[in-house]
């Protein structure tokens, strides 16, 4: 079955990142399907910290979860080498059904692409045109069921020339002079004589005997035994031409495994080829494409936890299945085209949420597993000093933390610790935790630091306001917060750019230097988000 994917939202925190592998972790174990954790950003300093404490890997990060041509269910054909027969080619369309075949060299790189039209249009010409070039004789013995009869054939390679028939003509046989041919005779002694003379290139005798005299002449013709007739063994001598002569290698229209499905179509509207090769990372030929194949492509899969709107979320969401959805934010605009299971509980965090459905599945995480998530639950409450925690919060953490054999007052001080290093550019800090939002026809972004002392970061004032007013134009959005939260003071200092009347009507700001300190907030989802929502609503 095919990967499901586990993500939280864009900019992930500790909880969105530990959410996910809590969650991939918990349907593995119940063995329902292949579940794969995922994240959509960097890891912040603050999440590597408490991945570090536990030597716990970052899940795979992506980026688009838009339809791919791997998603496709493609053809996969038989890859043939230039080198084979056409004859063994055409066989090999009417055994599997297709009129397209992929060709590739010898590395399974692609050399072209043979059609049953180029073999159609090759054996037409044929008729009028019997002249075949460097046909291998491997190939002929193949196609034609033969062997060479004399020592001298054994020296040749390939085979070309004019196709000719040798008929009877009264009491003598056509007469020929020409010695670049490929003559075709029966029971012909004297004709098979006359052609060894003039050291013509090859010389197929169908279902006949030849004489012994003849095999010993001294001749620079190849003689090949048939048991086909002169007819049917001309038509095969003519189908014993390698494909890399016939098939189409110029100007091919290719796609790669990764190649994004809305590309692959313009493409392909643009182009009337029957069938496209499909290629992997290392150019290898690994199936065929055709339009029919993009009318009912396969979606990704995926699972969202710790958001469920839009703007948050993975790109190409929309082109992806959502199967569940695990949040303990609003309800937004994540729409579904099937019914989902959705479970979104007002508690203070994702991992408190999916703690309790591995109690439901009588599945107990691992120590590693439990001290991931009682970090996330510690770091998305802000040590239990959030609005959003509830009871159930403290009692899972608790839960956690003894499974996992850790101390939560020690798992917050080297959280929090982390938002205030002076290494780190404004840029990264502010991207760190950042969301974007869609309100009431208003678009504004809120990020936060949560440290232990806000002081330090509040020297770099200044530079973080030139970084909001830049991230304001280039998005186009009318209000850009930063919330620096700081555990010990119990509140947030609340930087702004945008709408400057309207935030500091929203929070009863008297100063006019865009910041201000806001006493016991320290949530966004319960206390700044509603706020600036209430300003349009």
């Amino acid at each position: 079955m095919d990967t499901v994917y586990i993500t939280g939202h864009r900019n992930p925190d500790t909880d969105s990142i530990v959410a996910a592998m809590a969650y991939a972790n918990l349907k593995n174990a119940l063995g329902q399907r292949e579940y794969q954790a995922a994240r959509l950003g960097c890891i912040s300093g603050e999440t590597q910290i408490v991945l570090d404490l536990f030597g716990a890997e970052p899940p795979m990060r992506i980026n688009d979860l838009r339809t791919q041509v791997r998603d496709l269910d493609y053809d996969t054909p038989p890859v043939l080498s230039p080198a084979i027969a056409l004859s063994h080619a055409w066989r090999t369309m009417k055994e599997e059904n297709l009129s397209v075949l992929p060709v590739a060299n010898e590395d399974g790189t692609l050399f072209g692409m043979l059609s049953a039209r180029d073999v159609a249009d090759y054996d037409v010409a044929s008729v009028w045109n019997p002249h075949v070039q460097d046909i291998p004789v491997y190939n002929l013995l193949s196609v034609l069921e033969g062997r060479v009869l004399n020592e001298s054939g054994d020296t040749r390679d390939t085979i070309s020339g004019e196709i000719t028939i040798a008929l009877p003509v009264g009491r003598e046989s056509l007469l020929f002079s020409n010695e670049n041919c490929v003559l075709v005779c029966g029971d012909q002694p004297d004709m098979i004589k006359r052609a060894l003379n003039l050291n013509v290139n090859c010389v197929i005798v169908c279902q006949a005997e030849v004489k012994q005299e003849l095999l010993e002449m001294k001749t620079q013709s190849c003689i090949i035994s048939t048991p086909y007739d002169p007819y049917r063994a001309v038509r095969l001598i003519c189908n014993s031409l390698p494909i890399g002569n016939v098939c189409k290698n110029e100007g091919m229209v290719s796609f790669h495994l990764d190649d994004y499905l809305d590309d692959v179509a313009e493409t392909v509207l643009e182009s009337r080829f029957r069938a496209y090769p499909i290629l992997d990372e290392n150019e290898h030929v690994v199936g065929t494409l055709s339009r029919y194949h993009l009318l009912r492509p396969r979606r990704k899969q995926v699972v969202l936890v710790d958001h469920n709107e839009m703007a948050q979320s993975v790109t190409g969401l929309e082109q992806a299945e959502i199967l569940e959805i695990i949040d303990h934010h609003r309800l937004a605009d994540i729409q579904t085209m099937n019914p989902v299971y959705v479970r979104n509980e007002p508690v203070g965090s994702t991992n408190t949420i999916i703690a309790g459905m591995y109690q439901e599945k009588g599945l107990m995480p691992t120590a590693k597993m439990a001290g991931l998530m009682a970090a996330a639950i510690v770091s998305d409450t802000v040590m239990f000093k959030s609005p959003t925690c509830t009871q159930r919060d403290i009692d899972v953490a608790q839960r956690m933390a003894r499974i996992g054999n850790v101390s939560l007052e020690e798992l917050g001080q080297a959280i929090f610790s982390s938002g205030c290093g002076d290494d780190k550019s404004v840029e990264s800090m502010l991207l760190t935790d950042y969301k974007a939002f869609h309100i009431a026809d208003h678009n504004f972004a809120v990020s936060q630091i949560t440290c232990m002392d806000s002081d330090r970061l509040l020297q770099r004032k200044d530079e973080f306001i030139s970084e909001m007013n830049k991230i304001l134009k280039k998005q186009g959005l009318q209000i850009v917060v930063l919330m620096i939260t700081d555990v010990l003071l119990d509140g947030t200092q609340l930087l702004y750019v945008g709408d400057e009347d309207a935030i500091r009507q929203a929070f009863n700001i008297k100063t006019t230097d865009n910041c201000a300190f806001l006493p016991k907030v320290l949530s966004r989802k319960k206390q700044i988000i509603p706020t600036l929502s209430a300003l349009w609503g």
